[in-house]
C-alpha cells in the first residue's frame, strides 16, 4: 500500500482491509501499533489521514531485489549451474544459543538445506551472504564455507536426485501453484477494476508472491522437474505487475514499480544461452 511517495491514504487502506476482511477496528489497531513501534507518523485523522514511512520502514520494506534478480535471471537461461554445491558449518556453543538459532535460520532463509548437524547445503553461491551473517549475529569464529563438486548424502549424488532429498520440491511446487492461479485469476480482471479494486488485488498478488517465494531455495533449472511451475508462476506475476504500474493514480505502489526495474534490467543484459 506504500506509495511511490512513501505515503499510505487511510481511506484507501480502510477500503482495501475491508474487501480483504478487516475490521475498521483492526486497521485502527495496526495503525497505533506501527505509529508507537516508529514505523509510522500519521498526519489527520481516520480515513482523512495519511501514513508517512519513516526511515526505519522505508530500509524493512524493499523487496530483496537482488533475490527477485536472481530468480527472473534463472527463469530466463541466464544464471546457469555449474555443478558446484555450497556448504555451510558452524559450530556455535550453547551459551550463545540466540545467535546460534539466529544463524540457523539465516542459512534456512538463504536456501539452506540440512545434510546434518550444523552442515546445510545450497546450490548457489552465498558465502557473501552466509559471512554477512556471522557478523551480524557474532559468530565469525565458529562458521566455515566450502564448496565442493563431489557431494554424496545418505547415498544420494547424482545432482537431481540428491536435489529431491534435500529440499522438499513438491511442497514447493505446490506454492507455486497457489501463485500462479492467484495471477491467472487476477490478470484478466485488472483492466477493468476499479482503483480499490487495483489495490486489493495487488495486496493478494503480492502476498501470494511472497508465500511462494519464501520457501524457494531458488535451485537452479538443471536441478528442477521441467518445464518448473516456478517459471510460470512468476511469468504471470510479472505480467501482473506490469499491468498494475499502469494504474491512472498519481502514486502507483512503490511495491510494483521495484519489481518492474528488476525485470527491466534482466531483459537488457546478455541474450538466453
Amino acid at each position: 500500500m506504500i506509495r511511490a511517495d512513501a505515503t499510505i491514504d487511510a481511506g484507501e487502506l480502510y477500503d482495501v482491509a475491508a474487501a480483504l476482511g478487516m475490521s475498521d477496528q483492526q486497521v485502527r489497531l495496526c495503525i497505533k501499533r506501527l505509529v508507537a513501534e516508529g514505523r509510522f507518523t500519521q498526519d489527520g485523522r481516520g480515513r482523512k489521514a495519511v501514513l508517512h514511512a519513516t526511515e526505519l520502514t522505508r530500509g524493512l520494506i524493499e523487496p530483496d531485489l537482488e533475490f527477485i534478480r536472481y530468480m527472473y535471471a534463472q527463469d530466463r537461461g541466464r544464471a546457469p549451474w555449474d555443478g558446484t554445491w555450497h556448504l555451510v558449518a558452524f559450530g556455535v556453543p550453547e551459551s550463545a544459543r540466540q545467535a546460534r538459532d539466529a544463524m540457523r535460520d539465516a542459512i534456512l532463509r538463504l536456501g539452506g538445506a540440512a545434510i546434518q548437524g550444523g552442515l546445510y547445503v545450497a546450490a548457489n553461491p552465498w558465502e557473501e551472504l552466509i559471512r554477512s551473517a556471522a557478523a551480524r549475529f557474532g559468530v565469525n569464529d565458529h562458521v566455515t564455507t566450502f564448496t565442493s563438486t563431489d557431494l554424496t548424502v545418505g547415498g544420494h549424488s547424482a545432482a537431481r536426485d540428491l536435489a529431491e532429498h534435500l529440499w522438499p520440491i513438491e511442497r514447493i511446487a505446490d506454492g507455486h501453484r497457489r501463485l500462479l492461479a492467484t495471477a491467472e485469476r487476477i490478470g484478466p480482471r485488472l483492466p477493468d477494476a476499479s482503483h480499490i479494486e487495483r489495490l486489493t488485488m495487488a495486496v493478494t498478488l503480492a502476498t501470494a508472491f511472497n508465500r511462494a517465494s519464501e520457501p524457494d531455495p531458488l535451485l537452479p533449472p538443471q536441478l528442477l522437474p521441467q518445464p518448473w511451475i516456478g517459471a510460470a508462476a512468476r511469468a504471470a506475476t510479472a505480467a501482473c505487475w506490469a499491468e498494475l504500474l499502469k494504474s491512472t493514480s498519481a502514486q502507483p505502489l512503490q511495491l510494483f514499480r521495484w519489481y518492474s526495474a528488476v525485470l527491466e534490467e534482466v531483459s537488457a543484459t546478455a541474450p538466453i544461452s
